[in-house]
């Protein structure tokens, strides 16, 4: 793979249109969560070191293409980048594709990609009005790296010079180490609802970790092989793959759950095995000997990756497993790298930022580089890399 990055190019003085992802939760006006605007903080901030005219761009939520939605405005967002760089002038843009004036030292933040009818289809001349705001391309957003839109994909093929920005490239190198020449033993915890959106992910872990350890619903799958287990959310058209999994790697499913028979939030948890669960009985969460077995995987390794809660851990009587796991990854000694946004949640909630090794900014990019898949963005730097050598 070779692209370019941001750090090996002179960007003084020049228009540095950096494609960050600032997808962050914001509710009445309010940020939510920052972890991902502060993971892509130091490219900005290198940028403004070097004096650069720094653009920034990102997308927001779903919102109906074309059309402007108040809620899904990245104004929130303008209002932290004034409190974080205060000594900073910086602008706010909501109509900038025939251009922008700054000096260099400034910031503009644009408004959402998405009220741009074209971003999502990866429109032409959308790309082409985009790559004229700029000398110099930054493809900062890992979180949208597996989407072929306009201001992550089509941009690459009008800028003169497209290149990563510092966290793509921590997240590339983080990816690597993890996959590619792993400290043994390695362990994977793989959780979430549905085993059909993870399996070629489990599919590829299988090949490289020492253990698969699931849960949820994807774990539900997987005892629905043998067991019956009532109303528990799973995914029957996915049994006979998952026991071809089972059969063929070391895959760790739970020997005990904590089970419910009402989905709410005070309901009281059961510890049963899984062959003496009701029809009116629903898994919520690993039982305590589960938990004990897993910790002790988790304490003897030496990479570990982790993609989701193991249980409902919004629900306070169905978070013991995965608080216990995300603890027990915490204070390991691994190296530990977590992704996606129910895992994000989870870090945030037992406040265990500090002890995870690396924290993806990505989901559904960091589940398809984990697949083997070729990213859109990373594939759009190596083509700019080629073209614009010549």
């Amino acid at each position: 793979m070779t692209i370019r990055k941001m750090t090996e190019l002179n960007i003084t003085e020049k228009r540095i249109l950096i494609r960050s992802d600032l997808n962050v939760p914001i509710e009445n006006g309010i940020i939510q969560s920052d972890a991902r605007i502060l993971a892509a903080l130091p490219t900005i901030e290198l940028a403004l070191q070097k004096k650069a005219k720094v653009i920034i761009m990102s997308h927001l939520g779903r919102p109906k293409e074309g059309y402007y939605t108040k809620k899904y405005s990245l104004f929130p967002i303008f209002e932290y980048f004034k409190k974080k760089f205060n000594n900073t002038k910086i602008y706010f843009s909501n109509n900038f594709l025939d251009g922008i004036k700054l000096n260099p030292g400034e910031i503009a933040l644009l408004e959402n990609t998405r009220f741009n009818k074209g971003e999502l289809n990866n429109d032409e001349q959308l790309s082409k009005k985009y790559s004229d705001l700029c000398d110099i391309f930054v493809m900062d957003a890992f979180g949208s790296s597996h989407r072929m839109q306009s201001s992550t994909y089509g941009i690459g093929k009008f800028v003169k010079i497209a290149c990563a920005g510092l966290l793509l490239i921590s997240e590339i190198d983080a990816l690597k180490k993890a996959l590619k020449k792993p400290k043994r033993p390695m362990v994977a915890i793989v959780g979430g609802s549905k085993v059909s959106t993870k399996f070629n992910v489990l599919n590829k872990l299988s090949k490289i970790a020492d253990t698969i350890i699931v849960g949820g619903g994807i774990a539900n799958t997987f005892l629905a092989i043998d067991y019956k287990i009532g109303k528990s959310l799973y995914e029957p058209d996915f049994v006979f793959e998952a026991k071809k999994l089972r059969d063929k790697y070391n895959i760790i499913v739970p020997i005990d759950s904590r089970v419910g028979k009402n989905f709410c939030k005070n309901e009281q948890a059961i510890i049963k095995s899984p062959d003496n669960i009701k029809e009116d009985e629903e898994i919520m969460d690993f039982g305590d000997e589960s938990i004990k077995k897993i910790i002790s995987i988790i304490t003897q390794s030496q990479t570990i990756m982790w993609n989701g809660p193991v249980g409902v851990f919004e629900f306070p009587n169905f978070r013991k497993g995965t608080e216990m796991i995300a603890k027990t990854i915490a204070n390991s000694n691994a190296f530990s790298i977590a992704g996606g946004g129910d895992t994000l949640s989870v870090i945030d909630m037992f406040n265990i930022k500090n002890n995870i090794s690396y924290i993806s900014t990505g989901g559904g990019a960091f589940l398809e580089f984990i697949e083997g898949k070729k990213l859109p963005a990373i594939q759009m730097l190596e083509e700019n890399f080629k073209n614009k050598s010549k």
